[in-house]
């Protein structure tokens, strides 16, 4: 078998151990004669899992018991529409912009209500984080709206938004579980888990528990009511069983290795190896200003076009696999999320010097 070095931004690259661990359940989970895959999700050995999975969130993430934890199906983007439909009680929020998903965000909460870009980084192609300064909450928000780091763009939030009293919507999916956050200063925090936590099909949904209610828009989707996930324990349908057993071998892997401090240390390890090289190359360059980096997402380019397709064609042949960039933006991407090894991008930057010589 010969694994590559996947620096995909999602699928991603997982834990080789918990792979292998996966790998050795697959066609029988415990003494269950039976893969998790082919369980009914109303059996106790499911709902084992999933209670185990919740409980290992709970703790790496330390998350008040005042919050409700859902597993919920339809991606990240199903969100976009649930957010609003759970929460827009006076049809007005504040959204900052900061790249692709917050754009589809607000046109989606834009259907149901009046939608205020009270910041945006958009002037210079979102490769910054907006002044988050004194920002010009609506008094009458139901919410604020935030991506917290942009997968596309690979910026991150140095810092929260004060948002002045109003409930904090955060959306984590691509740094979900790679560093501590503290739960209690947001309202709502959700992820598709497929970065840095599982498969994709899944998503993490953190509600505070006052703001899962029965006052909804009308017309929302029974499914879609954080109300009816949370009185039936991710339950209500058929959840996605094997996306839940995935991400809870990789939270309890997190936990096996130190927890949240560690990974967000290990990470940070990992992104200064790469943006140290990117600052001194001739040849490569970040596209992000210095205070807005994401510790999972980095792009960068050489400034022409074809150096960069040559140089994306060459790692592919070095088993550095999916480093082209967003096709909104070109160049290169390094997604450098927890199952990354150090080993992998000390092997991007080792090929990234050796181009360079050849072509400086």
């Amino acid at each position: 078998m010969s694994r590559v070095f996947n620096f995909s931004a999602g699928p991603a690259c997982m834990p080789e151990s918990v792979l292998k661990e996966i790998q050795s359940e697959m066609l029988e989970y415990g003494t269950s004669g039976m893969s998790v895959m082919e369980m009914s999700h109303r059996s106790k050995d499911f709902e084992d899992i999933l209670h185990t999975t919740e409980n290992t969130l709970r703790d790496i993430m330390a998350i008040p018991d005042n919050y409700k934890v859902l597993f919920v199906q339809g991606g990240a983007s199903q969100q976009f529409a649930a957010v609003p439909m759970n929460l827009m009680k006076n049809k007005t929020a504040d959204y900052i912009n900061t790249g692709v998903w917050t754009k589809k965000a607000i046109k989606e909460a834009g259907m149901y209500g009046n939608v205020n870009v009270i910041a945006s980084s958009e002037d210079e192609t979102f490769t910054y984080i907006p002044d988050l300064d004194d920002l010009k909450i609506s008094d009458d928000a139901d919410y604020v709206y935030i991506c917290q780091n942009n997968t596309i763009y690979g910026t991150r939030y140095p810092k929260l938004p004060d948002t002045k009293g109003k409930v904090l919507v955060s959306d984590v999916s691509s740094m979900f579980v790679s560093e501590p956050l503290d739960v209690n200063k947001y309202g709502v925090i959700y992820a598709g888990v497929q970065k840095n936590a599982g498969p994709a099909g899944l998503v993490t949904v953190i509600v505070r528990e006052n703001l899962i209610t029965d006052d909804v828009l009308p017309g929302t989707p029974t499914t879609l009511k954080w109300k009816t996930q949370a009185d039936n324990d991710s339950m209500y349908n058929t959840p996605n069983t094997w996306g839940i057993y995935t991400c809870g071998k990789v939270f309890k892997w997190i936990k096996d290795m130190g927890g949240l401090e560690v990974m967000k240390a290990k990470n940070e390890k990992k992104a200064a190896l790469l943006y140290d090289y990117l600052d001194n190359s001739k040849l490569f360059k970040g596209t992000v200003r210095k205070d807005s980096r994401s510790l999972m997402n980095v792009p960068f380019v050489t400034g022409n076009d074809e150096l960069d397709k040559a140089f994306i064609a060459e790692c592919s042949e070095k088993g550095i696999k999916n480093i082209k960039g967003h096709r909104t933006v070109g160049g290169m991407r390094a997604s450098i999320y927890n199952a990354m090894p150090y080993e992998g991008v000390q092997a991007l930057v080792d090929e990234m010097e050796r181009f360079e010589k050849s072509h400086c």
